[in-house]
């Protein structure tokens, strides 16, 4: 036992004895010295300094540190994993029931915390009787290695002194908690950076080994450390390295359309930083914000065909960060340079309609999909989520259907549509067809209660939203093949559709495979026959349509090249959907 935790032990002893014989010379009451006795002799204080004492014997052990940083995501992934198996053992549902109980998550949550150093210390505030015009000095040192510092420096544009830009969450500047946005960077291991040209502060930063000392004025106000909690799902690809506008390539993070990215820090409001979900590495890399895609979606969209001319040529030597002057020497160890583009250029305006059924693809072609807030939905027993099958004409969807509901036709349904058409012999109200008025129909489709509703050979048909939650309600799986600009309707946080999109293979694998199967023409009614070259083709565009409008909206993409693959494919998602978590919108969930 170290020599300061044996003088703690020793000292409760030893201030009850003192107390007792202080007892009869003090001019206090026995009410207090009962109250005092009792605090010292308590169990509470007592296990606080028997917890002292441990600590204080291990803290110069090298093993005494923490193991992971992310306890809380692995206990959350390990509670995925447990609730995807059935018939779990007696321990591995203790396992579930404790990682579950909320004492036990924020015990994590606090281990965490520590482990990342996710604190700020603050410095003290000035005692009044000190000059306020004198500007209080902070020394931060930081051990230089082969990972990056993890912060940029930038020249602030009014004073034209070094500030702090950007701290990358995770980094070696981050994990000291010294170093924070907006503090004004005085001088680099020993020398004044004040006025020195960006080259010139970069090469100190580069040539310094071992330590590296910053002298540094505070920032009046300081910026949160806590990570957040956010993940959103990328609906573009993303390469750090081929982005002209990006301040620092180094410290990009490529991710591909699909990825769920944790977003750790929206500070910037131009660039995020971030790491993919259930990524162990520790420093966040930096992405373009929403409203930073947005507009270069925009720019893009406007200069179709066009080599874009906007910006000056990229001069090499330093990184540069927006909002601040493109004078920038950054602590990453980026080697390579671009200039900044201005990008507060006037947006171009997203044209605005009323969403009609006729304009829908007009109003599509408005959307700009860059990332959706999302979370994880939890399977529930006997509450299916409906199967969207979105595709076009001809591509097969309607065999996968068939087959699917082949598997158990009690528990996949799909629901019964309407008609104002009268009821010929042999037809059930409610079986083939709910037959109504076409009065009520319109009336119906006004209100919003169809999902697909359309006129063909003079009467009309509709799939309305209560015929799917019906089937949903009374627990089977609703399957459902409606037009792509139905998928508006059903994408709500009340039906919580599972789209799947099945997609045609390539000009040449659509022709044979089809030919071998002997697959019938869909676009001729009044002519059983094989495809033309031309129907494959309006599939194949139709597709590429379909895929521009609303790829953000897929679940899954199937390939129906083999109809066969392509349906043990559609049954692993089906299952999948019905026993894991999967991520959704977050609106669904909360």
């Amino acid at each position: 036992m170290s020599d300061e935790a044996n003088s703690i032990n020793a000292a409760l002893p030893s201030l009850l004895k003192a107390l007792d014989e202080c007892r009869t010379s003090l001019p206090a009451t026995n009410e207090a010295f009962n109250f005092i006795t009792g605090v010292l002799k308590s169990r509470e204080l007592n296990a606080l300094v028997n917890v002292h004492s441990q600590i204080s014997n291990r803290v110069n052990d090298d093993s005494f540190h923490p193991i992971v940083s992310n306890g809380l995501q692995i206990a959350a992934d390990v509670l995925d994993l447990l609730t995807t198996r059935k018939n779990l053992s007696a321990d591995f549902e203790e396992i579930c029931s404790l990682l579950k109980k909320p004492h036990i998550q924020r015990l994590l949550d606090a281990h965490d915390a520590v482990a990342q150093k996710d604190y700020n210390p603050r410095l003290s505030e000035l005692p009044p009787d000190v000059d306020k015009d004198e500007e209080t000095i902070k020394i931060a040192q930081l051990v230089k290695s082969d990972e990056p510092l993890g912060a940029t420096i930038a020249t602030d544009e009014q004073t034209g002194k070094y500030v702090v830009a950007r701290v990358f969450h995770g980094g070696a500047a981050y994990r000291s908690g010294l170093i924070h946005v907006g503090d004004e960077v005085w001088e680099v291991n020993g020398i004044n950076v004040e006025w020195k040209p960006p080259s010139d502060v970069l090469k100190i930063l580069q040539n310094s080994e071992g330590t590296i000392k910053f002298k540094l004025i505070p920032a009046d106000r300081k910026l949160g450390h806590c990570e957040s909690k956010v993940r959103v799902r990328a609906h573009f690809d993303y390469v750090a390295s081929l982005d002209p506008f990006i301040p620092c390539k180094e410290a990009g993070l490529d991710f591909v359309k699909g990825d769920i990215l944790h977003i750790v820090n929206q500070d910037d409001g131009e660039w995020w930083q971030a790491r993919r979900d259930g990524d162990r590495t520790t420093r966040a890399g930096l992405i373009p914000s929403r409203a930073h895609q947005e507009r270069m979606i925009l720019r893009e969209r406007s200069q179709i065909g066009k080599r874009a001319d906007q910006g000056p040529e990229s001069p090499t030597g330093l990184c540069l960060v927006s909002a601040f002057s493109p004078s920038l020497a950054s602590l990453t160890g980026c080697k390579s340079s671009l200039q900044l583009s201005p990008h507060c250029a006037s947006r171009t305006k997203t044209k605005k309609i009323m969403y009609d059924s006729t304009e829908n693809d007009d109003f599509d072609r408005e959307e700009i999909p860059t990332y959706e807030e999302v979370a994880k939905l939890y399977p529930r027993a006997g509450i299916y989520r409906p199967i969207v099958m979105i595709g076009p004409p001809g591509v097969g969807r309607n065999e996968l259907r068939r087959r699917l509901i082949a598997t158990d036709a009690e528990k996949y349904r799909t629901p019964t549509p309407f008609t104002s058409r009268p009821m010929r012999p042999g037809e059930v109200n409610g079986k083939e067809y709910y037959f109504v008025t076409r009065e009520k129909m319109e009336e119906d489709s006004e209100a919003g209660n169809f999902i697909e509703f359309g006129e063909y050979k003079g009467n009309l048909y509709g799939t309305s939203v209560e015929s799917v939650k019906m089937l949903v309600g009374a627990g089977h799986v609703c399957i459902m093949n409606p037009h792509y600009q139905a998928l508006k309707m059903l994408r709500t946080p009340q039906l919580k559709p599972f789209i799947i999109y099945i997609k045609p293979p390539a000009f040449d694998v659509l022709k044979e495979t089809r030919a071998v199967a002997y697959a019938r023409s869909t676009f001729d009614e009044n002519n059983s026959r094989g495809f033309t070259d031309d129907e494959f083709k309006e599939i194949l565009q139709s597709a590429e349509r379909i895929e521009f409008l609303y790829s953000h909206l897929f679940d899954e993409i199937i390939v129906n090249a083999d109809l066969s693959a392509a349906f043990e494919q559609l049954v692993r998602a089906v299952n999948r959907v019905e026993n894991e978590p999967l991520w959704v919108p977050a609106s669904w969930v909360q």
